[in-house]
Parts: C-alpha cells; structure tokens; sequence
C-alpha cells in the first residue's frame, strides 16, 4: 500500500509591528497577543491529526506559532532555514502609509524586471526552497502529517507552482491569511491534492497584516 502523507504549510500569526514596516528577515518581531491566540486556534485545528513532526522558519513569529502545535504532540520544533521569509529590498521601509514612496527615484534600478522580481529574491528561487522543505516534511512525516510553518509569499509562492500558476502575481490577492493552513496531500511522492483553511478566521477581523491579500484582516500602515 502506498503511503499518504500530509504536508501542511501554516503561516505565522499576527506580528507586533507598531511601526507599520516590511519587517522580512529582521529578527525581534513577535506575535502579538492576538497573533498567539490564532496559534492556539492552529493547534485546536490539528488535534485528532497524525502530526510526527513540526518544522518552522528560524524566525520568533514562525517558531511561536508553532510551539502550541508541538507541544500538544509532545513534539521537538525543528527549524528549516528553507521555509524563511522571502528576500526583500523594502525590508525595514513603511510601504502601506504611503505609496508614492515606492516611486522614488532612487528605487527605479529595483523595478527593471518585476516579473523576476528585481527588488528580491526570485521567484524562482523561492519555489525550489520550499520545494526543498516540503520533501523534508515529507520524509519526516513519512505516512502522517507534517507541519510547516513559514511566511506570506514563499508559501503562496510555492502553491502557485504546484498549482500551475504564473509565479508572478498581485499580492492583493493571495489567499494565505494569517495562521492559514494550506496542506499538501501526497501518496507516496506524488502530490494529489491541495487544500486550504483558515483556523482563525474569526479572529482575522481583529488582525492588522502588512499584506493581507484577501483575508479579512486589516492592512497595517501603522500606528
């Protein structure tokens, strides 16, 4: 018989970010208090899952919002540097509060290929990392479930190529909210089927996210 194993890739929870600023890779921001109550609601979403391993981004956001999952498996959180944050030229700029900065001159060497994109790290490169790291749960969690938890756009990224999707795409309409769940099925290495939920969908109406896509939170510009 054929092994089925389930990957899914969480996002992290809502970020203490006052500032409004696209924070990326920068270490030292946390969950807020609303941010780990949505990791609650992740772990609530898998009891009663077959859960034999969580693996989590390097970043505090991500390994905090894993740790309720993991210690309801009684579970060690591993950490994967392939499931970080994408690369960003904008880190550390508010890019909400106003958006005729992103028109500043100086930007302009930034914008020459936006399909690449020229401002970060390629989509490209993004895919085959999480690619990576999907194989890694895999193998862990060989015949149950694996948890992966990881940010915005290399999850997105990553459905949009196994989807079939142009990587390329409007961040205003990523479907990846806040402590979402996007699984991966697969029997033996074949994947065949993707699926989506939200575990904290009641609690995203009181959230700010610097990018929201299309969920229900908030876009934080900053206090």
């Amino acid at each position: 018989m054929i092994d089925v194993t389930v990957v899914h890739l969480v996002r992290h929870g809502e970020v203490d970010n006052p500032s409004g600023e696209l924070y990326g890779r920068q270490p030292g921001f946390h969950l807020t208090d609303l941010g780990r109550e949505m990791a609650g609601s992740v772990r609530d979403f898998f009891r009663g899952h077959d859960v034999r391993a969580v693996i989590s981004s390097p970043l505090e956001r991500a390994i905090e919002t894993a740790t309720p999952t993991a210690h309801l498996f009684d579970l060690e959180i591993s950490t994967d540097a392939n499931l970080i944050e994408a690369g960003n030229n904008f880190e550390g700029i508010n890019v909400n509060r106003n958006r005729w900065i992103l028109a500043s001159p100086k930007f302009w060497p930034w914008y020459i290929n936006p399909f690449r994109p020229s401002w970060g790290e390629p989509y490209t490169d993004i895919a085959a990392r999480m690619t990576n790291a999907v194989r890694s749960g895999l193998a862990a969690a060989r015949g149950g479930e694996a948890v992966l938890v990881s940010h915005q756009l290399p999850i997105w990224t990553l459905r949009s190529f196994v989807e079939g999707r142009s990587l390329a795409h409007d961040p205003r309409r990523r479907q990846c909210a806040l402590c979402s769940v996007t699984s991966l099925t697969f029997q033996g290495t074949s994947l065949v089927a993707v699926d989506y939920a939200e575990p904290a969908a009641e609690l995203l109406a009181r959230a700010r996210d610097i990018t929201p896509g299309i969920s229900a939170a908030d876009e934080n510009r900053g206090d």
